[in-house]
This record gives C-alpha cells, sequence and structure tokens, in this order.
C-alpha cells in the first residue's frame, strides 16, 4: 500500500503536463489537434493563438494580459490557446520554436502573422483590430491581396523600391558597393502594410544615396532562411562597399519615413567616402560618375597648355575639399579638359566666361545651374550650399538628351610641351623664294 501514494503522485504530475493553463470559463479558447482545423482554420473569424508551455514563465505572466484581451475582444475576434508542450506536432506545423509565440490567423488562414508586439492586453487588442480591419478592406475590395507584391504592386508610391529576390539578391546587394536596407516581409503581415508607405516614401527621398529593397520572406525562403528572419517585417542593413558575411546587421531605427531617412543618412556619414573626381574621357565614365545622382557637378578646366599640371591640381584640389564638404549628398563630381568635349560645354553654355567653368546638372530633369562667380573654394561653396537649400536659378538642358561624348585618353598627370616649329631648311629655296621668305 506504501506505493499508492507514489503512483498518485505520479498521475498528479501525468495531469499537470497535459492541462490547459486556462480554465474552462475563460474567454481563451483551448485548441488541440482535433479542433483547431474546425475552430480557426474553416472559419471565418479572425483568431489571436498563444503556443505555450505550462511551465513557462512568461507565460505565466502574460496570462492575465492575455484573458483581459480575450475579454475584451469577445464577439470580435476569437481568441485562443495551444499547449505547444503536450501538442507538439501542432507547435512545430506553425513554426513554434520558443514560448510564447503568438501568432494572428486573419485574412489568410494558411500564412498567420506573427505578433511581436508589447505582450499586453492593449498591445493585443490593437493588432487584432488592425487584422480585422484589414480583413473587412479585403472583403470590400480595396484592400491589397494577400499574394500582393509591395514593391511589385504597381503604385507609384513604391515605385522607387527595389524588388529583390532568391535570384537576384546577391548581384543588386551583395555584389554592389551602394549601401543598401531591406525589409523582409509577408504580404498578409499587418505591421508590413502600416510600414509600406512609409518606406516607399523613404526610398524616394533617399534615392541616389541610399538603395531600398523588399524581399518577400514568404516567397523567397532561402535569403529569408539565410538571414534568420523570425518576424515581419525585419528590416536588415549592408554597409556600403565590398560586401560579405560581416556586412550585414539589423536595423535598429523607427518606422516611419522620417525615421528610417535620419537613421540611413546618419550611417551613410559614418561610411561615405569621399567622392572621386572623374575626368569625362568616354561615356561610361560619366554615367558611372553620374547616373542615378541627384545632382552631378560639371568642371571644364583650362587646357593643359595653358594651365600646366601645378594649376591643374591646385583646382582638382579645391574639387576634392568641396566633394569631401558636400559628400552626404552623393552627388557626382567630374571635370574635362576645355575643348575635350565641345558638346558639353555647349549644352551648359561653358566658355562664355573663360575657364574654369562649373554646373550642376540634374540628369533625370534634364536641367542645370551655372556658377557665375568665382571658381574658388568659397565661391563655388556658396553657389552648392544655395543649391542645396533650393535656392538658385536653373536653366534645361540644349536638347532632349544628354549630349555626345567624345574618347580620347585621360590626362597622364604631367605637363604639356608646346608644339615645336618645324626648322626650315633654305638651302632647297632659290634666291626669288628666299625673298619672298
Amino acid at each position: 500500500m506504501q506505493d499508492i501514494p507514489i503512483r498518485f503522485t505520479l498521475l498528479l504530475l501525468g495531469l499537470a503536463g497535459v492541462q490547459c493553463m486556462y480554465s474552462s470559463n475563460s474567454d481563451v479558447v483551448d485548441l488541440t489537434p482535433n479542433n483547431f482545423d474546425k475552430k480557426v482554420i474553416d472559419s471565418d473569424s479572425i483568431w489571436i493563438v498563444e503556443f505555450y508551455a505550462p511551465w513557462c514563465g512568461h507565460c505565466q505572466s502574460l496570462k492575465p494580459e492575455y484573458e483581459k484581451a480575450a475579454t475584451a475582444l469577445k464577439g470580435i475576434v476569437k481568441v485562443g490557446a495551444v499547449n505547444a508542450d503536450n501538442h507538439k506536432s501542432l507547435g512545430s506545423q506553425y513554426g513554434v520554436n520558443g514560448f510564447p509565440t503568438i501568432k494572428i490567423f486573419g485574412a489568410d488562414k494558411n500564412k498567420p502573422e506573427d505578433y511581436n508586439g508589447a505582450r499586453t492586453a492593449s498591445g493585443l487588442v490593437d493588432a487584432a483590430l488592425n487584422a480585422a480591419s484589414q480583413k473587412a478592406r479585403n472583403n470590400l475590395g480595396g484592400g491589397r491581396k494577400s499574394s500582393d507584391s509591395k514593391s511589385s504592386s504597381g503604385s507609384k508610391d513604391s515605385k522607387d523600391v527595389i524588388e529583390l529576390t532568391d535570384e537576384n539578391f546577391d548581384k543588386l546587394v551583395m555584389n554592389s558597393e551602394d549601401m543598401w536596407l531591406v525589409e523582409f516581409f509577408a504580404p498578409w503581415c499587418g505591421h508590413c502594410k502600416n510600414l509600406a508607405p512609409h518606406w516607399a516614401s523613404a526610398a524616394t527621398e533617399l534615392k541616389g544615396k541610399v538603395k531600398l529593397g523588399a524581399l518577400d520572406a514568404t516567397v523567397h525562403t532561402i535569403k529569408a532562411s539565410q538571414y534568420e528572419i523570425r518576424g515581419y517585417p525585419s528590416i536588415k542593413f549592408f554597409a556600403p562597399g565590398k560586401k560579405d558575411s560581416d556586412s550585414v546587421s539589423d536595423y535598429d531605427g523607427g518606422r516611419t519615413s522620417n525615421d528610417i531617412v535620419t537613421w540611413a543618412l546618419e550611417k551613410l556619414t559614418e561610411s561615405v567616402p569621399a567622392p572621386e573626381i572623374v575626368q569625362i574621357v568616354d561615356e561610361k565614365s560619366l554615367k558611372k560618375a553620374c547616373e542615378d545622382k541627384p545632382l552631378c557637378i560639371v568642371s571644364v578646366l583650362p587646357h593643359i597648355l595653358d594651365c600646366q599640371s601645378e594649376c591643374r591640381n591646385n583646382y582638382l584640389s579645391i574639387l576634392k575639399t568641396l566633394g569631401e564638404k558636400f559628400k552626404k549628398k552623393m552627388w557626382g563630381w567630374v571635370w574635362a579638359e576645355a575643348g575635350a568635349q565641345p558638346n558639353i560645354e555647349e549644352a551648359l553654355e561653358i566658355g562664355g566666361f573663360g575657364y574654369p567653368a562649373l554646373a550642376a546638372v540634374n540628369i533625370k530633369k534634364m536641367k542645370y545651374s551655372l556658377l557665375k562667380g568665382a571658381f574658388s573654394q568659397n565661391g563655388i561653396n556658396e553657389f552648392l550650399r544655395d543649391l542645396s537649400y533650393g535656392r538658385g536659378s536653373t536653366a534645361p538642358l540644349k536638347g532632349t538628351e544628354l549630349p555626345k561624348i567624345y574618347s580620347h585618353e585621360p590626362w597622364d598627370g604631367k605637363d604639356a610641351e608646346p608644339p615645336q616649329e618645324e626648322d626650315i631648311d633654305l638651302s632647297d629655296i632659290d634666291l626669288d623664294e628666299k625673298d619672298e621668305l
């Protein structure tokens, strides 16, 4: 008889292992593999589902807030809980790796959204109501369908967000030297939908400085897995320059467009190098330096015969100093020798005031502004500062396309010798010709 208490104790422990943490009179519905599909998947209701373990301290701390949310949402959104420690197959089916895990089964029941908000009744209610609102908009036909891709929806608002996939990710992001912010999203994710207009606005404001991409992590699972995406939206920062596994880190800024832009520009300031002052020697050199840049600063320096190496290097030094000062603007900086690119000079009306000359060109808008003051550090600085504040007059480029660029060898950094007059041999010239000479 002495072993009866022991068996009784073991029985109690066994029952404790399968018990539901929520009582039968709670507004939280007990969900099991036997009723989950019928109650959750096959119903028209929005569900918030907690996957928990009875022994989990965080689950026990959440319990009063979770029950409070269930009571507040009664008749609006259903709230359930799964003992995933006992029903491991159900937890595994939905990728539950820790406790508590909360998922929202909204418009697309086959793709529940991870809840990553505050563990409070208020936070849970807000997320539930957002999911219900989104479903209602979808039912009206005004919401975005779950299969839509945010970056390829065709909306002009997202035109500057670059659509990324498993196939193009390495080529566009890892093999570039640009700075990238990449959002990993799920089309059904409410937080992702809230972020979408801010992400698009930031992409437009940062265009030419920082690239913003978006990858549907529910479709392109290889990259989502590689970067250990656990919730949506997840934003990763890829530093400028050559990239490797150490180039990526988590974005830890705010979720408004202003937050994103401010954070990105601060990172850019920390790492962006001073721009190279590129000589225009062919069309490729011009495009590489200025394509996709908000402005291109074009200088035309005197011919090497009129301004030898020391003189030219002094001008280039001024441009390098100003390039460093304005590097956060992510402008392109190029120069040409007077007469080497006559079509550029004509399009920018350069040369009338002599050399050196300088103009700021907006290639996309086909407009430019000409420096009319001194070609000096102070003169150019004042000119560029006014442009950055939106001051200064602009004029349209002549013609409907970029001027033709002539190819030639780059400057070798040396002085140039003036052409020598050929010696004339008078021995072969008769006397009459000598008199004429």
